[in-house]
């Protein structure tokens, strides 16, 4: 839209099953989303409008909800569903507090989708080798894309908190501040855009799938929870004495009581499950435990004014406004229910049967049909719809056959 028809107030309309479009471009049938097929009015957050700084000719990004042109958000809208479950949380003098971990990995150019990823040139004219988790200097190669990423963020406003190589070969990690989940939401949205533009104007490819290398470790959006007091601020997981309230105990189970019903949510892609399937500490289990990496759930150390609880499941392609939705949902499931969680694990531990997840998109998104949660909690138009979308996307991936079917099956008798 142009700058004048924005300021102009002009209405901005969508048609709704672009809300359900998969990721190769195609649609689900029409009765998943309105067998008219009508629109939707784009209504741009007054917060949410940013110059976008790397850009020439100058241009801004306004995050938007999707209303129906009748009024209230679309069904289908994962921004809508994201305030819906905050607005239930408010009803009950309670506002949950989030923090996201997103990784993501910085590649050199990769023009041939065929042949695997690589690490950027350094300035010393070599490729790194994986073996510079958490170095302090291990992304010298990579400082003035780095830079223009830091810069870009100061512009558009994104408080940061830490950056460190992670543990793959040119992966990267970042913690942004805790805060109101909608905004950690827009926040993670518009830094995985910001990343994506600025690693163009150098000549990287920054990828944000799940698994993007065989035997090295995947990309992960941990997202950190806990709720407050509306009011007085007062985290609501503890205690006058710092000890664990009852509320906190609700909160984990559930979570546990939704984590295999939601894994097609956390873990959308086909891909995802290559990061779940071989984990290097990326559990898939709802486990929970006091700061143990193998559990689906950890509480991390703190004190008792930030005891949280992180979900480990969410994969670096998650849609944050889903992801953080659809963990907050479960939580506030198992506070109004008053669930009782498993016992914590320590150490090394089995994954009991109750507790295990999906282990593929298909499995997952078969718990997702059954799932009565969840149609509960986030309505039956809008999951069937996402089964819908997912399935059309599970069902392209099968009509190609891999490399590796061709290297080691093609010689069999």
């Amino acid at each position: 839209m142009t700058a004048e028809g924005f300021l102009e107030g002009r209405r901005l309309q969508m048609a709704r099953g672009v809300l359900l479009q998969c990721i190769m471009g195609g649609y689900p049938p029409a009765r998943f989303y309105g067998s008219d097929d009508g629109d939707l009015a784009l209504v741009p957050d007054p917060a949410q409008i940013h110059r976008l700084p790397w850009s020439q000719p100058p241009r801004a990004l306004a995050i938007c909800d999707a209303d129906e042109l009748t009024g209230g958000s679309s069904k289908l809208s994962t921004r809508g569903q994201l305030k819906a479950v905050i607005a239930r949380y408010a009803a009950l003098g309670l506002a949950p507090v989030v923090a996201t971990e997103l990784e993501f990995f910085v590649f050199a150019a990769n023009t041939d989708p065929t042949q695997p990823f690589q690490p950027p040139l350094g300035l010393d004219g070599r490729r790194e080798d994986g073996h510079s988790a958490f170095s302090v200097s291990s992304n010298n190669g990579l400082r003035p894309f780095f830079n223009e990423v830091y810069a870009c963020m100061a512009a558009l406003g994104l408080p940061r908190d830490t950056f460190m190589h992670e543990m793959g070969v040119s992966q990267f990690e970042i913690n942004l501040l805790h805060g109101d989940p909608l905004l950690l939401a827009d926040q993670t949205l518009l830094f995985k855009h910001l990343l994506k533009e600025v690693a163009l104007k150098h000549g990287l490819t920054v990828v944000c799938m799940a698994k993007p290398l065989a035997h090295t470790p995947g990309s992960s959006m941990h997202i950190h929870q806990s709720i407050i007091e509306i009011g007085s601020g007062r985290n609501v997981f503890s205690d006058k004495a710092g000890e664990p309230t009852a509320t906190f105990r609700h909160f984990i189970a559930g979570q546990q009581a939704g984590m295999a019903d939601f894994t097609a949510l956390f873990a959308p892609n086909v891909n995802s499950y290559q990061r779940l399937c071989h984990p290097y500490a990326s559990p898939n289990n709802a486990c929970w435990s006091h700061d143990n990496r193998a559990a689906g759930l950890r509480i991390p150390a703190s004190s008792p004014a930030a005891r949280r609880v992180e979900n480990r499941l969410p994969g670096a392609d998650a849609n944050p406004y889903l992801a953080i939705a659809a963990s907050l949902a479960a939580g506030l499931y198992g506070i109004e229910h008053k669930l009782e969680p498993s016992e914590p694990i320590q150490g090394e531990f089995e994954v009991p049967d109750n507790l295990s997840l999906p282990c593929t998109l298909h499995a997952a998104l078969e718990r997702l049909k059954r799932s009565q949660l969840a149609k509960e909690l986030f309505g039956k138009e809008f999951i069937e719809g996402y089964i819908a979308s997912k399935t059309i996307e599970l069902t392209s991936f099968f009509d190609e056959i891999t490399p590796w079917e061709r290297r080691v099956l093609a010689a069999q008798a």
